[in-house]
């Protein structure tokens, strides 16, 4: 971990789009998390171009309303080797969205047909001093990441391979 990120990497014996796959869909992500701090997605619409918003149920009992809800905007979208997206919210419920400045990042190095290295960077190093005043960062325990690969990998072995696999 460097002061302001954290990454942990798992190789999977599945291939590089069936990994995507299940990332790009915004209902697979509270079982990859683990915490139970992401809930079930508002936009339930694959992720399929950089500047998407999709939403997510949240809850985490330190916030101050317990259940809330992200707006995460996809930055980085590179089928089938790379998906980021910026965690922001909606403070006003006007539409009006603002980004923290973190971002949560895969990486999918194909290391043949059917064997992937998979890398998920929680990265922080944009999110300013007013925000890192109430927040602590990273706002989770080492074993996180690791947890969230090894779920991560369950659920695209049980997803049913396309043709595109």
């Amino acid at each position: 971990m460097s002061a302001e990120n954290v990454s942990a990497t798992l190789t999977v014996a599945l291939p590089a789009a069936r990994v995507f796959a299940v990332l790009a869909d915004p209902t697979t992500h509270s079982a990859i998390d683990g915490t139970g701090w992401v809930q079930e997605p508002v936009d339930r619409a694959p992720l399929t171009e950089v500047g998407q918003i999709f939403r997510m149920g949240m809850y985490h009992a330190n916030h101050p309303d317990g259940g809330y809800q992200t707006a995460n905007k996809v930055h980085v979208l590179d089928p089938p080797r790379a998906l980021g997206w910026l965690t922001g919210y909606d403070p006003k419920g006007d539409g009006h969205l603002e980004f923290g400045g973190w971002i949560w990042r895969y990486d999918l190095a194909p290391l043949g047909p059917s064997e992937t290295e998979v890398t998920l960077t929680y990265d922080w190093s944009a999110v300013p001093q007013y925000i890192r005043e109430y927040l602590q960062f990273p706002p989770f325990g080492p074993d996180h990441l690791a947890n969230s690969l090894h779920h991560l990998a369950e659920l695209a072995a049980l997803v049913a391979p396309t043709s595109r696999t």
